[in-house]
């Protein structure tokens, strides 16, 4: 029986996906709340597939109060170094019963680059929908696949290395606009909205979904 390697987080510096994709996930939570009364308390952020915390450690210093998980031990003890008692972080993965653990009040959900690795993307909407208040926000990233960015990795002889096989517990499903937001439509979720991420437009690295649950 084989399993799954542990991603290998070693340090707590980003990755390289981190600096294309934190400013697009800021300006989407400063967007969606600039209607909303100032709150008493900070909002609160779970980051659902938190790697080695590198996206916490900015959203904790962007004045959220912060949790997240993470299938990789190895990920969530530097997280956890580095951010001690400042957030609260758990080795597990997003398919877990994640409320259970932290709770079912926060204002939002962030998973990036997560969905695309994913068997059962399915139990994983709901385990993230769990975690939310009513109206609360799913933020999710995943590489971007559009018409005119696959034309250009075929005429470039690039199809074999965008998609791969032979990266182990590397991506397994690939994602479009249509395809995600049918994802979570099938949750509840509502109001979409689309954010490219990284390069050009309509060549995007990633492309960001967000939404809000009933």
């Amino acid at each position: 029986m084989t399993t799954t390697p542990d991603y290998g987080w070693s340090s707590p510096a980003p990755a390289g996906s981190h600096s294309y994709l934190e400013p697009v996930v800021l300006r989407v939570i400063s967007k969606t709340y600039t209607k909303i009364p100032l709150h008493n308390t900070p909002l609160k952020v779970f980051d659902a597939g938190c790697g080695n915390g590198a996206l916490l450690v900015r959203l904790k210093a962007a004045g959220f109060e912060v949790a997240g998980c993470d299938a990789s031990e190895a990920g969530v003890a530097i997280a956890q170094q580095t951010l001690g008692n400042a957030a609260r972080l758990k080795h597990l993965s997003v398919y877990d019963d994640l409320a259970a653990s932290f709770g079912c009040d926060w204002d939002i959900v962030v998973a990036t680059e997560v969905v695309e690795h994913l068997y059962a993307p399915r139990e994983f909407v709901k385990r993230a929908r769990a975690l939310l208040k009513r109206g609360g926000i799913l933020i999710l990233s995943t590489p971007y696949h559009g018409y005119l960015k696959n034309l250009v990795l075929a005429a470039t002889g690039a199809f074999d290395a965008h998609f791969t096989a032979l990266w182990d517990g590397g991506h397994i499903k690939f994602w479009s606009y249509n395809t995600l937001t049918t994802l979570l439509k099938e949750s509840q979720f509502e109001g979409f909205r689309f954010d490219g991420a990284g390069r050009l437009p309509w060549l995007w690295k990633s492309m960001v979904i967000s939404c809000h649950r009933d």
